[in-house]
């Protein structure tokens, strides 16, 4: 099959993508069907299903993905190598979206092939790509409120590997990773996992308060989302009395500035959120002397006072 201008004469959308589908089963046509089909995945609404259930296709898809982990070890990507990881990804992602395919993706265990790309440590531009189209795959899937996909989350890691990205990823892969955690603890079987051992609930404290004090102006664009991913986690956290007095610890005065404050004023229930996360750490015992309307006597960093 030749792809000459990449799709078939017709205006049948469903064959249109049909052709395309096929033709990334033959090498000689894959790469530019890849293209299209990424390039159009959001125009196709059956695509999610028919890439599911095309024999072969996401064997495929899997190739390519996985053909990136020797090159991943040895700096070896090329730019080309990159965006054809990054467009079967992307189809991944079509897959983890659509209510008829995302619980046969995660019953076949498909994520984990991407969990390579979320635990490099390079911020390099082809390294970032990859960690944020994969974390788009997840985030699909942490979006949906499904007991299911929780408990396969957890099941698989993702935790510490979302806990890396925050560390080593730019401000989108931050952001990203930060709203899977965010939506894990939403949930109460993630909740409790994060609370399981002391280390982990330690580790996700830690990660945020680094998060909250490394914000700089490279962080402008996303930065209302970065915050209330933020916000969100740690107002699920301060739920839990026991451990309040330890998170006030983790929690930078930064956070509660009130330039922080002014960014999320524009969404009523993050400001809300942020407004119960101060309620929450003032109720603790051990914060009495902190939590006032005025700033630290020996600290230039504001109370935890939202007006």
């Amino acid at each position: 099959m030749v792809l000459g201008a990449a799709t078939p004469a017709t205006s049948n959308p469903s064959a249109r993508v049909r052709y395309l589908i096929r033709g990334l089963a033959s090498e000689e046509t894959r790469e530019q069907s890849l293209d299209v089909l990424c390039k159009n995945r959001l125009a196709y609404d059956n695509l999610a299903v028919l890439l599911w259930h095309s024999f072969g296709i996401m064997g495929v898809l899997l190739k390519i993905i996985t053909s990136a982990y020797r090159p991943l070890l040895s700096d070896g990507l090329t730019e080309n190598a990159v965006t054809q990881v990054c467009n079967a990804i992307a189809l991944f992602q079509c897959v983890a979206s659509h209510p008829d395919t995302r619980i046969p993706f995660i019953r076949a265990t498909m994520p984990v092939y991407l969990y390579p790309f979320l635990n490099t440590m390079s911020n390099e531009r082809s390294y970032e790509c990859l960690r944020i189209t994969s974390l788009g795959v997840i985030g699909s899937l942490a979006k949906v409120e499904d007991p299911e996909v929780i408990e396969y989350l957890l099941s698989t890691q993702i935790f510490p590997s979302c806990l890396r990205c925050m560390e080593v990823g730019k401000t989108l892969s931050r952001t990203v990773s930060t709203f899977i955690i965010y939506r894990i603890l939403q949930s109460e079987k993630g909740l409790k996992y994060c609370f399981v051992l002391a280390e982990r609930y330690l580790s996700v404290s830690q990660c945020l308060g680094k998060l909250v004090e490394n914000l700089g102006e490279d962080d402008a664009e996303h930065l209302p989302h970065l915050l209330k991913n933020i916000i969100g986690c740690y107002l699920r956290l301060s739920e839990n009395e026991r451990t309040r007095p330890q998170l006030l610890s983790y929690v930078p005065w930064k956070l509660l500035d009130h330039k922080y404050a002014n960014i999320v004023r524009s969404d009523p229930e993050v400001l809300a959120d942020l407004r119960q996360l101060v309620c929450n750490l003032r109720t603790s015992k051990s914060c009495t002397t902190h939590c006032t309307d005025e700033p630290p006597a020996s600290s230039d960093s504001p109370g935890p006072s939202i007006p």
